[in-house]
């Protein structure tokens, strides 16, 4: 008795297409759907093939029966651009991802014109069955397959008999109309989870892309295309968020189970965003899923899960996710005086109305405390806290199109020097359409209202003459500011290979009895020169109210009598696809910042943080992009970014205090086998400018071409082993680090770190 190695993979598909048209057709029978498919009115939408259905081995050190989703991307000419496993674990997880980036398909066609498509499919592995040797040779049963219909040949099973096809499982085809947008660089939670030195989160992953300047290495906020971290959005499901890291170099304050995509747009984005006058970092959440599933991890510091389900018969679905950490414990054993604690949580219930009206409530919140105690008093270094809740109601329109209505509260406050809250009850709501006119054009457009009641406590033992308390005060008084926007845009495509995103986007700010109006126009271009070739370029125009150095839950700066903060982004790339499944993109970039708040780019004289100083800043550069998904069997890539960033103020010009003119990141990881992979991070950054003022200058005199400090590199590994447990359970160890080599970094004469962060722990789902 043995098994057989050789098992054919188990393919059940069934193909249906995101339009209504092609989904009807494709629960009809063959002779049916053809004819509908060619009778007038019907949007002339096949979806790719799969024809004839190859047959890949049950995959070595393999155990019971698995299933594994794939999405695909599905090049004009039939072959596979990209492989991204959705679900699924190892082995099996490799061994249909390899087979699946040889697959060859018949194209999707649109009025019979090839065109790229995302493909999602199901590929389920039967466990081979024990056979008694035969005591002749049998003959094995021809493969045979039906055109169109997605069903394998008959396998070999018990006694040599033709083991009954498996049920067939739904697959989605989506023939793409809309592309992304050419300021947009993506990062999927599957990708970020095989990236050293992330820590399995999204949003940490940004760091390497090109154009994003760290403050310091390990520290969560950056300077993107000179832009600084205050002039920097953040977004969950279309909610501004405060900021996207715990203290201390903490992981995320999202659960990374929760995070379907992290977009960053360097700037010319979108028209629906705008407030922020710098770049713009838009994080997706998973879809609804019905199957009962979860995940969670225990690291050194802090332990985390997530759980999701149905009920109602699937018409409705309750998730929850929290994170906490017990760093506190941890850190009492090294430094007894000193307390770090943070926490977060997220809950989304969703309900079916109707197949088309969808309901959602989406709540999250973050909790971080750091403190010193002396002398059995306790003080509040930075505490911080912020709670969101969004209720949605979605309506899918006809021809794919879709209409929300949102409603949002906040609640945002941080402890901050000299024990004094800030604190800001928000309120606000949206209207957003997307709605495809016909293949080559789609209007998007929307209304959004924000109030922002901000309250800041006065210094509890500070005199109120004192030049700093008064400054303090006059730049966060209590009052509640007011934006209100409309925006709308269009993506037209003349022809299959260009493609127009004109856009325009108002606001009218309000606060402390000003009142300020900004005007954005944007457009955004995409020509596929060849079908491996693309020119990729963005211009748009922003206005932000005036900014502090970071973003701060409950802290704003009320100052509009001087005016908006102005952006003019500009870039030009091109993107090529390259043999081996990688993509290079160059893009430069030139940036102009007028009436600009930096205070950390500027330093003002003293350091004062209290001063905003603003200034005309200038940033122009060139960034180079090489990737080859590291999802793959060997992935990986590469990220450069050359650049030179300004300040002007009045007759002085001078680089900002965080000019980097060089960085670089780079990342390999490779599946080793039997549920191993192995991966490393390489980062360098030449060093920032030493603003320390030349002997018999007055303070505050700032050099054009100052002394740099010492350039900065680390090296980031991690190393998991992951285990199948039953058909859908995994469990992995993970060792990650970043910094592993220890190193320090200097900025403005004075040593820092080395800021480490060392990681060890258990993940696991089912």
């Amino acid at each position: 008795m043995k098994p057989s190695r050789h098992t054919p993979l188990k393919v059940a598909l069934r193909w249906f297409a995101a339009v209504a048209p092609v989904a009807a057709l494709l629960d009809a029978p063959p002779a049916l759907a053809q004819q509908a498919q060619q009778a007038p009115g019907v949007t002339e939408i096949v979806p790719p093939r799969l024809d004839p259905i190859p047959e890949v081995p049950y995959p070595e050190g393999g155990e019971g029966d698995a299933e594994v989703v794939l999405l695909l991307v599905v090049e004009r000419d039939g072959t596979v651009r990209s492989v991204e496993v959705q679900s699924g674990e190892e082995p099996f997880a490799s061994a249909a991802k390899r087979a699946a980036e040889s697959f060859r398909l018949t194209p999707g066609t649109r009025k019979g014109e090839p065109v790229v498509s995302r493909v999602r499919f199901a590929l389920g592995f039967k466990a081979p069955q024990p056979v008694e040797e035969p005591e002749e040779p049998e003959v094995a049963q021809p493969a045979t397959s039906q055109p169109g219909a997605g069903q394998p040949g008959a396998s070999q099973g018990a006694g040599g008999k033709p083991a009954p096809p498996p049920e067939p499982e739904p697959i989605e085809v989506v023939v793409r109309a809309e592309k992304p947008p050419p300021s947009a660089k993506t990062l999927t939670r599957a990708e970020v989870r095989q990236l050293p030195g992330a820590f399995g989160d999204p949003f940490r992953a940004i760091e390497v892309l090109p154009g994003v300047t760290p403050i310091a290495s390990g520290l969560p906020y950056f300077y993107i295309r000179g832009a600084p971290p205050g002039n920097i959005g953040y977004y969950l499901d279309g909610v501004r968020v405060p900021y996207l890291f715990h203290a201390a170099a903490g992981p995320s304050v999202i659960h990374p189970g929760l995070v379907e995509r992290v977009d960053l747009y360097s700037g010319g984005y979108p028209a629906r965003f705008g407030r922020f006058s710098g770049a713009i970092v838009s994080a997706e959440t998973t879809e609804p899923n019905p199957d009962f599933h979860g995940e969670g991890n225990f690291r050194l510091v802090d332990v985390g899960a997530l759980v999701e389900g149905s009920f109602a018969d699937g018409r409705g679905t309750a998730l929850a996710s929290a994170r906490y950490s017990y760093t506190a414990a941890v850190i009492s054993l090294i430094s007894p005086e000193l307390r770090l604690d943070y926490r977060d949580y997220q809950a989304r219930v969703t309900y079916d109305i109707t197949p088309r009206d969808r309901l959602t409530l989406f709540a999250f919140g973050s909790y971080d405390l750091l403190a010193q105690e002396l002398n059995g008093i306790e003080t509040v270094i930075f505490g911080s806290e912020f709670y969101r809740v969004d209720g949605r109601y979605d309506v899918r329109l006809p021809n794919e199109g879709r209409l929300r209505w949102a409603a949002t509260w906040g609640f945002d406050q941080t402890r901050i020097a000299d024990q004094r809250n800030a604190r800001d009850l928000l309120g606000g709501t949206r209207v957003e359409l997307n709605q495809p006119i016909n293949e080559n054009l789609t209007v998007r457009s929307g209304f959004d209202v924000l109030f922002d009641g901000y309250k800041a406590d006065q210094a509890t033992y500070g005199d109120r003459e004192d030049p700093d308390v008064a400054a303090y005060n006059r730049l966060f008084p209590s009052r509640t500011d007011a934006v209100a926007t409309l925006w709308a845009d269009a993506v037209w495509r003349p022809n299959r290979n260009v493609e127009f995103t004109p856009g325009i986007r108002t606001d009218v700010f309000h606060s402390n009895g000003a009142y300020a109006v900004g005007f954005d126009p944007r457009l955004g271009l995409r020509v596929d020169v060849t079908r491996r070739l693309r020119l990729l370029h963005a211009i748009g125009l922003a206005h932000q109210p005036p900014s502090f150095i970071i973003p701060i839950p409950g802290l704003a700066i009320a100052n509009l009598r001087d005016g908006l903060q102005r952006s003019l982004q500009t870039a030009a790339g091109v993107e090529v696809d390259l043999p081996a499944k990688i993509t290079a993109t160059v893009t430069v970039f030139n940036n102009l910042f007028l009436n600009m708040s930096d205070t950390a780019g500027v330093q003002p004289p003293g350091n004062d943080q209290n001063q905003v100083p603003r200034s005309l800043g200038v940033s122009r550069g060139l960034e180079v992009y090489i990737r080859r998904n590291l999802t793959q069997h060997l992935g990986g890539f590469i990220s450069y970014t050359l650049a030179r960033s300004t300040r002007t103020i009045g007759n002085f010009t001078f680089p900002f205090a965080f000019d980097r003119t060089h960085v670089f990141n780079a990342a390999l990881s490779y599946d080793l086998g039997r549920g191993w992979r192995a991966g490393s991070r390489f980062t360098f950054y030449t060093g920032v400018p030493n603003f320390q003022t030349p002997p018999g200058m007055p303070e505050g005199f700032r050099l054009l071409s100052p002394e740099r400090e010492p350039g900065f590199y680390r090296l980031d590994a991690r190393i998991e082993k992951k285990w199948t447990l039953g058909r859908t359970t995994w469990l992995s160890f993970v060792i990650e680090a970043l910094n592993a080599t220890l190193n320090k970094e200097t900025i403005n004469g004075n040593e820092v770190g080395p800021v480490t962060v060392p990681s060890l722990g258990l993940e696991g789902g089912f």
